[in-house]
């Protein structure tokens, strides 16, 4: 075993490189020897004790299998020195390797001052004060976007929305975002945290862009979208999106019934897909075949069901299951399916497509091909109120492009981050913010009949009764005949 493996010694110095170490030499040296560890259990097995008792490496070890241990002064002139002598020679020499401010020569010295008293890493109590090194980036994009001289309409085009309505957001989520400032680093403001997410998501560019843009790290730009769409989540869904009170509920049906001329619906429900990354697990499940189809291309997907009112706003929204699921499969799956069938839409409709079963409280249009006459107006009528939910998944999709391709977000983190979209585009809707000029962005939702397209009895004779009322009673207008 070679000791000089060992931190803990030191080894004597031989006068050539390749002289052997006599018994005399290394008894007459063994004063340099020091044994640095403070536990008596260390001990090298292949080392000798000389007649003091001092723990050294055997005799007749060659010089080119030792460390030289006597630093800058010569062997002949230690070979006579005491040991305090030597001591004070090697205190000498370290000495004379430190500058005048004490640092060590050629280093240059880190230095800094703050307000608060700090430099050179030291407080004025003598605490050291800690600091963490973070990498200079540009915020000029940022700070320039947020100066009020900004102009609104590129304001607008940036971020989807109105200074205003963004003012409005940050005040909303500014108790749930908000960081302390640490003596690491300063928090990140508030207005820029709710920045990062509402550009990501209206672009819909890569976290590299997004972190150029803004002067933070990438991972730092993620975990931003994140925390913002759950606090939208949480704190904005309870006041902009939840299902309609009885006085909002009555203004919902007066719209609808002056569209279709059809008493009291609520809601008309649309469901579309979102694009995603092939999943690591589960994969035939996210498979869309549909898509694949059309567009030559493997594509894989989750759904999202929407019921909205008169205005395009959502009332209602299911958002996850995956991309191979019928349209009658995912309703099923919504609590909307679940609340309906306890009774809590008795009396009430929504009007959705031909992918969605004819239920009580469900109408949908005729799906055989010979239709009459009355049928067939009653289908026009039921596309006006459908191109009410059509026309907001548009503008949902185009107001929101991260909608329009596959995201670098996780598979379970997407349902929030798809929730929170919807949320910002009822506050959009609400607040009258209109679309930016070639934002539209066109659906591509393949429908397909209901396997089950009838589930209840009485459903086919209200539909037909209301068909007929449609058009002997000059409700259904006059483009048919």
């Amino acid at each position: 075993m070679d000791v000089s493996s060992f931190p803990f010694a030191f080894i004597p110095t031989a006068t050539s490189p390749h002289e052997e170490v006599e018994e005399d030499d290394y008894q007459q040296h063994h004063h340099l020897f020091h044994f640095h560890s403070s536990s008596s259990s260390f001990g090298f097995p292949e080392t000798g004790i000389n007649d003091d008792g001092v723990r050294g490496i055997p005799p007749k070890r060659r010089r080119s299998e030792e460390r030289d241990c006597s630093d800058s002064y010569p062997p002949d002139v230690s070979s006579w020195m005491t040991p305090f002598e030597a001591d004070e020679r090697r205190d000498a020499e370290d000495g004379s390797k430190i500058g005048r401010n004490g640092s060590a020569r050629g280093k240059p010295k880190r230095r800094r001052s703050s307000a608060g008293g700090v430099a050179n890493g030291e407080s004025t109590s003598g605490q050291v004060a800690r600091r963490l090194w973070v990498k200079d980036r540009s915020k000029d994009w940022w700070e320039r976007l947020d100066s009020p001289e900004y102009p609104e309409e590129e304001f607008k085009h940036e971020f989807r929305m109105s200074r205003a309505t963004f003012d409005m957001i940050c005040e909303e989520l500014d108790s749930s975002v908000t960081k302390k400032n640490t003596l690491l680093r300063d928090a990140i403001p508030v207005r820029q945290r709710v920045a990062v997410c509402v550009w990501r998501l209206a672009t819909g560019e890569p976290l590299r862009l997004v972190s150029k843009r803004f002067g933070l790290g990438i991972s730092t730009c993620h975990k931003l979208v994140l925390e913002v769409c759950s606090a939208i989540k949480n704190v904005l869904m309870p006041k902009f999106l939840q299902w309609p009170e009885e006085s909002r509920m009555s203004e919902i049906m007066n719209g609808f019934e002056s569209i279709a001329g059809v008493k009291n619906i609520v809601g008309t429900m649309y469901t579309t897909h979102v694009p995603i990354v092939a999943p690591k697990i589960r994969l035939a499940e996210y498979y869309n075949k549909r898509h694949t189809e059309r567009n030559q291309k493997t594509s894989y997907s989750i759904t999202v069901q929407g019921v909205v009112d008169e205005q395009g706003a959502f009332t209602d929204i299911c958002i996850g299951w995956p991309g191979s699921m019928s349209d009658e499969n995912v309703l099923e799956k919504s609590a909307l399916f679940q609340r309906a069938s306890r009774g809590s839409m008795r009396n009430l409709r929504i009007v959705g497509g031909a992918g969605y079963p004819l239920m009580d409280w469900m109408l949908v249009p005729y799906s055989q091909h010979h239709l009459t006459w009355a049928q067939h107006e009653f289908n026009e009528k039921m596309d006006e109120v459908r191109g009410v939910a059509r026309e907001a998944f548009v503008r949902l999709k185009g107001r929101w492009a991260c909608l329009q391709k596959r995201t670098e977000v996780k598979l379970q983190d997407l349902p929030t981050v798809l929730g929170a979209c919807c949320i910002l585009h009822n506050i959009c809707e609400m607040r009258g913010e209109g679309m930016e000029p070639g934002t539209r962005f066109e659906l591509f939702d393949d429908e397909m009949v209901a396997e089950n397209g009838i589930r209840s009895a009485i459903a086919p004779q209200e539909r037909d009764q209301i068909a007929h009322n449609l058009l002997h009673h000059g409700l259904a207008g006059n483009s048919f005949m």
